[in-house]
């Protein structure tokens, strides 16, 4: 049976089917709400274009947040005038200009892909309301 594709990244090669989006996302969302992303929160996502991206945009409306994608190759005070405009609490992004200029922001929660995808013990998703009572800082 042939694998249908939902995206291809053309620099690294990877490759992710529909169930491998829908398993990554299902992982993200648990670590969004457990790091206090609720409903209507803006999520600011700057990551180059591909399957990170997609997973992150994915989970991000499917938490019920609201996705704010920045391009990752945007000069640092361009980036640095989205950010405050945007006015969000969270960033996912391992860009370091971007990073360094959510630090000057609203944003109190930045999270880096690698957050987003490695579960801990217990996290499954479908736990109930993850993430309640959890502080929001910098994870």
């Amino acid at each position: 049976m042939d694998e249908r594709y939902v995206i291809v990244d053309a620099d690294t090669g990877l490759k992710l089917t529909e169930e491998q989006l829908d398993e990554r996302s299902a992982v993200a969302i648990v670590q969004l709400r457990r790091r206090g992303v609720r409903t209507g929160d803006t999520v600011l996502i700057c990551l180059p274009v591909g399957p990170d991206l997609l997973v992150a945009t994915d989970a991000v409306i499917a938490a019920g947040g609201v996705a704010y994608p920045v391009p990752a190759d945007l000069p640092a005070a361009t980036l640095r005038e989205r950010v405050r405009a945007s006015r969000a609490r969270v960033l996912i992004s391992d860009v370091p200009h971007a990073v360094r200029a959510a630090e000057e922001s609203w944003v109190r929660i930045v999270l880096g892909v690698a957050d987003l995808g490695a579960p801990r013990r217990g996290d499954t998703p479908g736990d109930g309301d993850a993430g309640r009572g959890q502080g929001a800082g910098r994870a």
